[in-house]
């Protein structure tokens, strides 16, 4: 028993950055949600075309650092004052000066850790397979293509509406892709 597959989205293709950039900005538009442009080099203003927000990875590595500094910190606080102190030379049992270098360390090695983290959170990874690596004219991506997919996700989605809408944008070649 093969179970029939279920359309993943909708590609189209175009020829050149102008023809994604102005399908792009017509598709935000329409009030599309779930949909992605795929490039063979990066388009300057294309974030733009498509409506898109900075990103949240900042945020993960802000909390990574703070995280770190904090637990450089208490760490050697507990260390020095409370769980094994030892006066040498009348010095203060902490002093953040003293702490400061591997407090720093900790800061940097937590917030890679959360820029990392968030990146892979934020991107869905990892994900072991994805349904356009299937669909034979997407290797062109990496080449010379240039495209568009509207995933069915999308509550806008209707096949024969996207169609239609992909159609103006100046596609040729408009195709559906199954999971």
């Amino acid at each position: 028993m093969s179970a029939t597959p279920r359309p993943y989205g909708v590609i189209a293709e175009f020829d050149t950055p102008a023809d994604v950039m102005h399908a792009a900005e017509k598709i935000r538009d329409s009030g599309f949600l779930n949909w992605d442009v795929f490039t063979p080099f990066p388009i300057h203003g294309m974030d733009n075309a498509m409506g898109l927000k900075n990103s949240k990875v900042g945020w993960f590595s802000f909390v990574g650092g703070v995280t770190g500094y904090t637990l450089g910190m208490v760490m050697i606080w507990w260390m020095n004052a409370v769980d094994y102190p030892i006066v040498v030379g009348g010095k203060p049992m902490f002093s953040p000066f003293g702490a400061f270098p591997p407090s720093y360390e900790l800061t940097i090695l937590l917030g890679s850790f959360g820029a990392i983290a968030g990146m892979l959170f934020l991107n869905r990874l990892p994900r072991l397979h994805h349904p356009l690596l299937k669909h034979g004219r997407f290797r062109l991506a990496t080449h010379d293509k240039f495209f568009l997919v509207i995933e069915t996700t999308d509550p806008k989605y209707s096949e024969t509406e996207t169609r239609k809408l992909l159609e103006s944008t100046g596609s040729k070649r408009i195709e559906i892709v199954e999971e």
